[in-house]
């Protein structure tokens, strides 16, 4: 993993305000594609909603090499630094 993504990894916990749910969901999402790759797992059952949310926002990035989902994810949190504040 690159050091950019592992930095923008640590500075989005810093964040002075928390994402919204969106943001958050693209940010698992990204996160996983750029760390796994395509969805590997099955989707959770119905009654599990946190975990049918993240899979469905890891899901909605497959495709994306990792590559492209580092460069994406990285300039997100570059987005959220400026809007949330650091």
């Amino acid at each position: 993993m690159s050091d950019p993504f592992l930095k923008a990894a640590e500075e989005v916990k810093n964040l002075k305000q928390r994402p919204n749910h969106e943001e958050l969901s693209a940010l698992y999402g990204l996160y996983k594609q750029a760390t796994a790759g395509d969805v590997n797992i099955d989707r959770p059952g119905l009654l599990d909603f946190t975990g049918r949310a993240k899979w469905d926002a890891w899901n909605t990035k497959k495709g994306l090499s990792k590559d492209e989902a580092m460069a994406t994810y990285i300039s997100f949190v570059e987005e959220l630094k400026v809007k949330h504040g650091i």
